[in-house]
């Protein structure tokens, strides 16, 4: 009986040759010492039965004694122990750093009063210096500043909640009254049962104009201006500033105040003049931190959300980049124009795509 000859052997040889391709990029990461290699596969040694990380400080091992395994749990389940020095079965430093912060940060969170920047530290096994060094180079912000602005969001929480201001002011973990109102302007931009009441009483003016890219509203608290918003329709960039603060009063701005409308609108059209007017902008510690970045892209430059959240020291936040950029409400100067996809196309902008593509192409321009 004659049979067909199978293909089995050029699979394997096929195979083979990949598993050889990649074992010789893996030691090229040893010879190197390379840290970005750590945690991507591991390094096993016949001859003392450790295995590492491909980074390990030790003398290298031979090649021909060296075996690679994806994962600890493989290595450990041929028979080899973790190496003492590069203690490859732990975190990596920096996730090690990562993971700390995020304990700290979680305390913080649930804490129902700030915690000491002591109790922190010890919780999370770093002395009080190393503990804050460290938090605000991950964060962005220091510890204290970080619980601040987590409370903050808190009380703005409670006060659309709760049945009375008082019961907000300590559910969001303020122990007293009175330090809550010495900075509850501040906070929120007016006193807290204004803010409870969706702005009642609370004055903000705005006045509609018309620039290259269509309609634009302008609106200012006490503090600064407060919202840019662009679109094609007067009315209803009116109606969504009332949306905002469904019971505060809107003022028609008066001739001192379209003089500022008169500033923004010479902003929007000549893009690489510097921004010189208070903004009154509230939101989460995260938001200002990406607003904060948003401001430090020059004009004429792009970054993708993954690259932004890179340069914040966030890179896995990127979902939370792209909502911040959402929920910015003043167009232009913060300008959340200037992110866009990884493959470059233009998406996501609140008041249209073409006007974001405008306003990069105008910037592009010097």
């Amino acid at each position: 009986m004659d049979f067909q000859a199978v293909s089995m052997p050029r699979t394997r040889t096929r195979n083979d040759a990949a598993r050889a391709a990649q074992d010789a990029q893996r030691w090229a990461s040893v010879v190197a010492k390379d840290k970005t290699a750590d945690g991507q596969f591991y390094t096993a040694v016949a001859t003392t039965g450790i295995y590492c990380r491909p980074s390990c400080a030790a003398r290298r091992p031979k090649r021909e004694n060296v075996t690679f395994y994806d994962t600890c749990a493989e290595a450990e389940a041929a028979g080899y122990r973790p190496c003492k020095r590069c203690k490859p079965n732990e975190l990596v430093p920096g996730a090690q750093h990562a993971a700390k912060v995020a304990e700290a940060c979680r305390l913080i969170m649930e804490a129902e009063v700030v915690p000491k920047l002591d109790d922190l530290a010890h919780a999370v096994g770093l002395s009080p210096f190393h503990f804050h060094r460290l938090f605000k180079s991950i964060v962005g912000v220091t510890p204290k500043a970080y619980a601040t602005a987590t409370r903050q969001q808190r009380v703005r929480e409670k006060l659309g909640r709760s049945t009375s201001v008082t019961e907000a002011i300590y559910d969001a973990g303020y122990n007293s009254n009175g330090r809550f109102y010495a900075t509850a302007t501040d906070i929120l931009g007016m006193t807290p049962t204004d803010y409870r009441g969706g702005g009642a009483n609370a004055e903000i003016k705005f006045a509609v104009a018309q620039c290259s890219l269509g309609a634009i509203l302008v609106a200012a608290s006490g503090k600064g201006v407060c919202a840019i918003f662009l679109g094609d329709d007067p009315n209803e960039l009116v109606r969504e500033v009332q949306d905002r603060f469904p019971n505060a009063s809107l003022i028609g701005g008066d001739r001192e105040f379209e003089k500022l409308v008169a500033h923004v609108v010479g902003f929007v059209e000549t893009p690489h003049a510097e921004w010189d007017l208070p903004l009154d902008v509230r939101g989460t510690a995260f938001q200002h931190r990406v607003w904060q970045a948003l401001r430090a892209i020059p004009p004429g430059e792009t970054v993708s959300y993954a690259e932004l959240a890179r340069r914040m020291g966030e890179p896995k936040a990127v979902r939370a980049v792209a909502g911040a950029c959402a929920a910015n409400h003043v167009a232009v100067a913060i300008p959340c124009h200037r992110v866009v996809r990884t493959d470059g196309n233009l998406s996501g902008y609140r008041w249209g795509v073409e006007r974001k593509r405008t306003l990069i192409e105008r910037e592009k321009i010097k």
